[in-house]
């Protein structure tokens, strides 16, 4: 099917696209594996729809190119290029049944035989015995996999995915988050889906990249980015962390010294982005444990104390807001497992956390903490 198509990586070197003055993508230099499911993941105005578009040909580079394989394909017209697109909007014709919505790309091409090839891909997106229904007699998903199957029957080297699920409700999305993955699997095609959401990046892609003012932050294995960010921005956007303003002090044995707030902490040295100088000490709200007092805390592991500002009953945890003496907000998610007893707001807590679930970061000085000037607002609440 699919798989039958050659292809190879995907490169975009020294890609800029600028609008007036303002640069959109700026000197974007990537390679996409072949084969692979790729997110772009950023927030709105980043410049990662700019990108896909470039990919996809409805948008000229000022600059750089775009190669697929040893193919310069930068100046090909859009219905040139082996690239389909899916678009949030789904773009099905509404005169169309399902049948033809899938045929029309093989049917433009001139091919005339085309049941089984339409067949086929209506199975792959598990729409058997819908080919006679109008768009309108689908449910959203139903028209996403519409959209789906139209795109990869053109067998494309790479299908470009902006920010399909948006139109979808939470659970419909959870839904073809697990489809889409799993058709990308069967059909070997290279997806390159544009997305803010940080979960459906995270739970489709084999590799996420952070985009952020027109230039990559951070690229590589989910997991990878969310347990070691390299900058504040890819910690605090993917997910939520907890930034502890800091000094890094020393070098001691396989651990760095800090300084935060006049407590000494301490930090993997293979966890650090930085050993000396300004810092940002890291930890993920779901790292951190709850206890009444300090007396509570294990051996080895490191703590703050504070007063409970907040605390919000989600289901699968309790989200709590701990101010701390030099007025920071620290975030803390306690898994409600039926084994600790809830904490009322106002009462005096402990936070506390194992070393090696921390990171460090560099610390621009530049932008100074807000933390220690001891204001009000939580740390690193994701955007």
């Amino acid at each position: 099917m699919v798989r039958e198509t050659p292809g190879g990586d995907l490169r975009l070197a020294n890609l800029t696209k600028r609008f007036g003055v303002v640069t959109a993508v700026d000197e974007l230099n990537l390679t996409i594996e072949q084969g692979s499911f790729f997110a772009l993941l950023g927030a709105s105005g980043c410049g990662k729809t700019t990108t896909l578009r470039m990919i996809a040909g409805l948008e000229e580079p000022t600059s750089g190119q775009v190669l697929l394989g040893d193919r310069d394909i930068t100046r090909l017209r859009p219905y040139r290029r082996p690239v389909n697109t899916v678009f949030q909007s789904y773009a099905l014709f509404p005169h169309l049944n399902v049948f033809e919505n899938v045929a029309f790309g093989l049917r433009r091409r001139g091919i005339r035989s085309v049941d089984d090839e339409v067949t086929r891909m209506l199975s792959l997106v598990q729409l058997d015995g819908y080919g006679n229904r109008r768009p309108a007699q689908l449910s959203g998903g139903q028209q996403q996999r519409v959209a789906l199957a139209r795109a990869l029957i053109n067998r494309p080297q790479v299908l470009l995915l902006d920010e399909p699920l948006g139109a979808l409700d939470l659970t419909l999305r959870r839904q073809m988050q697990i489809e889409l993955k799993r058709i990308q699997a069967e059909v070997g095609v290279t997806f390159v889906h544009v997305t803010h959401d940080q979960e459906e990046a995270m739970t489709m892609a084999d590799t996420v990249a952070v985009m952020n003012a027109g230039r990559i932050e951070q690229l590589g294995p989910p997991a990878d980015l969310y347990e070691l960010p390299s900058t504040a921005f890819v910690a605090t956007f993917l997910g939520q962390s907890n930034l502890l303003a800091g000094e890094a002090t020393a070098v001691v044995g396989g651990d760095v010294a800090v300084t935060a707030h006049g407590t000494r902490f301490s930090v993997p040295a293979g966890r650090s982005r930085a050993d000396h100088g300004p810092v940002h000490l890291g930890v993920r709200p779901e790292k951190l444990m709850l206890v009444g007092s300090a007396d509570q805390v294990p051996a080895g592991h490191q703590h703050v104390a504070g007063v409970v500002t907040d605390a919000s009953y989600v289901g699968v945890s309790t989200q709590y807001l701990l101010r701390t003496g030099w007025g920071t907000e620290v975030s803390v998610f306690a898994a409600n497992s039926g084994s600790s007893t809830r904490l009322a707001v106002g009462s005096e807590a402990v936070a506390y956390w194992d070393p090696q679930h921390a990171f460090l970061l560099p610390r621009d000085t530049v932008d100074s903490d807000r933390t220690s000037a001891g204001r009000d607002e939580p740390v690193g609440v994701s955007r």
